[in-house]
């Protein structure tokens, strides 16, 4: 029997992030759509296993070495399975305000200012059209917010993500409806600095 992808458990109970997130959007979000993600993403690997030698971070990184007829399942369901397993991870609760030390100071440098950083982060998610993601990655070096549709990844550019905002319908529909923008103010909330701060360091 080959090997599979699992999708990780959430590192805190479901109604950990309320009032900012609530419970029953993150039991749908988790049990549902990302099980779905992993599931799909291990069906179409079954044809060709070697890939589950390699993380799923590898192969997001290696899309064009992916057989054709299922490179999109992976792209699509590769990307779900590694974008909300991140998500995941730079969300907490009673999370910290703001970062310190070297991603800090990164942020003051490539952004001006932390507040800068913010906005230009809020425009991404909030302009971004139809489904997808707001990112902060780090590229050459640098740091960069930027936004992709669907379930794609900075990964597929050799961008290394070390923060991330969901903003999919079904990441914020039922407490928020069509305010994106509540959504992602409230956002600021839970974010993991310390998660966020060792994924810059390891990038």
């Amino acid at each position: 029997m080959s090997k599979s992808f699992v999708t990780p458990p959430l590192p805190y109970a479901y109604n950990a992030l309320e009032p900012y997130i609530d419970a029953e959007t993150m039991k749908l979000h988790h049990d549902k759509h990302h099980v779905a993600y992993t599931t799909k993403l291990n069906a179409a690997l079954e044809k060709y296993p070697a890939w589950f030698d390699k993380s799923a971070e590898e192969i997001l990184t290696d899309l064009v070495k992916i057989p054709e007829d299922i490179r999109a399942q992976v792209r699509n369901f590769g990307g779900g399975h590694v974008n909300h397993a991140m998500f995941w991870e730079v969300m907490a609760p009673d999370a910290v305000g703001k970062p310190s030390g070297e991603l800090l100071k990164a942020i003051e440098k490539d952004f001006g200012s932390f507040e800068e950083f913010q906005i230009k982060f809020e425009d991404a998610a909030n302009t971004q059209f139809g489904s997808g993601w707001a990112w902060l990655s780090v590229a050459d070096g640098k740091l960069l917010v930027e936004k992709t549709a669907n379930q794609d990844s900075p990964l597929t550019l050799s961008h290394r993500p070390i923060l991330m905002l969901d903003v999919w319908e079904h990441a914020y529909y039922l407490k928020y409806r069509n305010m994106r923008q509540d959504y992602v103010k409230a956002f600021w909330n839970v974010v993991n600095w310390q998660a966020v701060m060792a994924k810059f360091k390891s990038a």
